[in-house]
């Protein structure tokens, strides 16, 4: 049969099971609108590309599937390039589609033409531009193999107005099957090995390619063989945050104690993830490139191994594959290790405790109720900013896909995640927290929460500043207050403005009340919570920092 060139991109998506897509309209694109029109696929109109791309990758991280994107070509393309390096940062298969202009006009600097190539090869797995309509199949079929394999990430594929609108009799290409590999017995047998020498060991878990099978086994791995595991950088929800095993978060304004037990520790054994910059504290925490600690990495794209640290066991592994395997390893004997194990839960445990901070709404409390109230599957999100601080440290996850937040640190990402995840688990809690600053970058999609009749909540950290920014600059440059300062809307009249629920808290005893109330109104609900500039982290004030302290 004959088909445009947008038939044939819409039924490709379709033949690999994408639900949901997300974007912005342009005509550079209309021959997929078209063939949208009827799909099984929803199209979520999106106000701004950056929050279209923000759920494209948001979903991508709850499905292990890539999140569809489509933007028109110039600015579209460029308003998404955040999600598209948010997906990159933190290995979430994305696929951002985008207009082009037509073949004739390229390289004229035609009405919004961009060199797609050019601008995305550093963020992006594989950057192309289709050139003939009959390749759209083997194109898209590629795509979604390249966004999965490996360690994943984004894929962005230029497609020209006039390929769109040509038509072609072409078959469909069959769904792809991501290829995994496996760890090999020997490597499994020097693994127990390694672990059965050591007096100190230490699991870290994390980044892409993980599924809920895999957090599952590995957390079984490490309580049959004792070990501590920590997360890796806004990985909570991989290992259950309640087990007697699991030992804290590798994040912003780590625990002292989690990080001196990092260095301590006699065996690392990192499944997943990179050993960036957050999680090592700056590449401190080991060395580089020969670690003090016997290091075990093991990870899915053979290129990571040894890019920043060189293991002394590398394997090269899906982490679904790995986390099964080693669930099968006989344990070894932790006697030697069991005290180390106990007190690095005792120390999480421990950092779960607050102290009052200044103000009237106290941010600790805020945590400790939204864990009593909360069900074990609420989906979270935030954003970026030192509010998030709050939610990292004080907040317990217990399942696997329950935590949306962008390791590329990238403001207003948490708002639109949540919007994906309501959409994917439409019978869930989803609850965002987020800074003002944070917020008012995607406020937009209050609109598009409320059009598509989304029950989300969100929690706006109100400080009147980019708290992150006047932190660093208290510190650096003690009271000279310089593009810090915000002036915000009353958020809840804001939220009531597109017929969304809307609450203020003055009071910390006020947010139980406001909080039922906004989990009930049956509407995208905003919950605006006056915090005090001075409460700037857990552990120190604003005061303390100008002060030098």
């Amino acid at each position: 049969m004959s088909r445009t060139g947008g038939q044939i991109v819409v039924d490709q998506l379709e033949i690999h099971g994408l639900e949901l897509a997300f974007g912005v309209p342009g005509e550079s694109y209309l021959p997929i609108l078209d063939a949208l029109h009827g799909s099984p696929i929803e199209y979520v109109v999106c106000r701004h590309e950056s929050a279209a791309a923000n759920m494209a990758e948001a979903y991508g991280k709850l499905t292990g599937r890539p999140g569809v994107c489509m933007v028109t070509r110039g600015p579209g393309a460029t308003h998404a390039s955040v999600g598209v390096h948010t997906a990159d940062q933190d290995s979430t298969p994305l696929l951002l589609l985008i207009g082009q202009v037509p073949r004739g006009f390229r390289g004229r600097a035609a009405f919004q033409e961009v060199d797609y190539p050019s601008f995305f090869g550093g963020l992006a797995k594989w950057v192309a531009e289709v050139e003939q309509t009959e390749r759209l199949p083997e194109y898209l079929a590629r795509a979604f193999e390249v966004a999965t394999t490996g360690r994943p990430g984004p894929v962005v594929l230029s497609l020209p107005e006039d390929v769109l609108a040509e038509t072609c009799d072409i078959p469909d290409a069959a769904p792809i099957r991501p290829s995994r590999s496996e760890p090999g017995t020997n490597q499994l047998e020097r693994l127990r090995d390694l672990l059965q020498a050591a007096t100190r060991p230490l699991a870290i878990v994390g980044e892409g390619g993980w599924s809920g099978e895999a957090a599952d086994d590995a957390l079984a791995f490490c309580e049959a063989n004792e070990i501590p595991v920590c997360a890796s950088f806004r990985c909570q929800d991989f290992v259950d945050n309640r087990s007697r095993v699991y030992a804290g978060h590798l994040t912003l304004g780590v625990d002292p104690r989690l990080a001196e037990r990092v260095r301590a520790a006699d065996l690392i054994l990192a499944i997943g993830g990179r050993l960036g910059e957050l999680p090592t504290e700056g590449y401190t925490l080991l060395e580089t490139p020969h670690p003090r600690q016997t290091l075990v990495h093991v990870h899915p794209d053979p290129n990571e191994l040894g890019r920043v640290y060189e293991p002394e066991l590398p394997i090269v592994s899906g982490l679904p594959e790995f986390c099964a395997a080693a669930r099968a390893i006989y344990p070894v004997d932790p006697t030697a290790w069991r005290a180390w194990t106990e007190a690095a839960r005792a120390d999480y445990l421990a950092n779960l405790r607050h102290q009052p901070m200044p103000g009237d709404v106290d941010l600790g409390e805020v945590m400790e109720i939204l864990r009593q109230r909360l069900p074990g599957d609420a989906i979270m999100t935030c954003g970026a900013g030192n509010f998030t601080v709050w939610f990292h440290r004080f907040y317990e996850f217990s399942r696997y896909g329950t935590q949306l937040a962008p390791r590329s640190g990238s403001m207003g990402y948490g708002f639109p995640a949540a919007i994906a995840a309501k959409l994917l688990h439409p019978e869930r809690t989803v609850v965002c927290f987020a800074g003002d600053g944070d917020f008012m970058m995607a406020a937009a999609e209050l609109a598009t929460a409320v059009k598509y009749g989304l029950s989300l909540v969100v929690l706006v950290v109100n400080n009147g500043m980019y708290g992150t920014i006047r932190m660093h600059q208290e510190r650096h440059f003690p009271g000279r207050v310089s593009g810090t300062d915000l002036v915000n809307p009353d958020f809840a009249s804001f939220a009531e403005s597109f017929g969304a629920h809307g609450e203020t808290v003055e009071q910390t005893e006020e947010f139980v009340e406001a909080l039922e109330r906004a989990l009930g109104s049956g509407r995208p609900a905003v919950v605006d919570l006056r915090v005090d500039p001075e409460q700037i982290t857990p552990r120190v004030t604003l005061t303390a920092i100008r002060g030098g302290t």
